[in-house]
């Protein structure tokens, strides 16, 4: 998913992007649900995004800020086998490091990113914007693959537009709970 369809699909949904927290700590509540958070290239931003909300302590578990791989292994389970074959920014390790949040934490949902923000470290195969997302529930476990470095897309815009996604897209999974 491209930028332009992210803001695309958010703008035929009525939402804002300030709007995700919001919606997404309200949805949990009314579904007596709970999230927890694995992150990398958002440093904990998604995790911030839901705890700026009151109420967000009755569905907010936890948040692993797991920038470096041996944490991503060691905290939340990713295997050294799908970060030494399919690397760190993968939809493999994206799965992985959403499940591992959720069996980690216990909640219902578990939400990760894992990606290239730049400036720096974006190749021709995973360029910089390359984001994968992970949500694990009970009932399945998907990823999706964003393509942010669009328009000239600065570090900050791709994190923020990463945490949008994120909060999105673990909103979205609230309705199939």
């Amino acid at each position: 998913m491209r930028t332009a369809e992210l803001l695309e699909l958010l703008a035929q949904e009525n939402i804002r992007e300030d709007e995700l927290p919001a919606l997404l700590v309200d949805a949990l509540t009314r579904a007596k649900k709970r999230v927890a958070t694995a992150e990398s290239c958002t440093g904990g931003m998604i995790s911030a995004a839901i705890t700026s909300v009151s109420g967000a302590s009755g569905v907010f578990d936890c948040g692993v800020c797991s920038y470096a791989n041996f944490i991503k292994h060691k905290v939340i389970g990713v295997k050294d086998e799908t970060l030494a074959t399919y690397g760190a920014v993968s939809d493999r390790t994206a799965a992985e490091m959403a499940r591992g949040v959720r069996l980690l934490s216990g909640a219902d949902i578990g939400i990760s990113t894992t990606g290239i923000a730049g400036p720096l470290g974006g190749t021709q195969y995973k360029p910089v914007g390359l984001v994968y997302l992970g949500v694990s529930t009970e009932m399945g476990l998907h990823t999706e693959k964003l393509l942010l470095g669009e328009n000239n897309a600065d570090r900050d815009r791709i994190r923020e537009l990463a945490t949008a996604a994120a909060l999105y897209f673990a909103y979205k999974e609230i309705e199939k709970l």
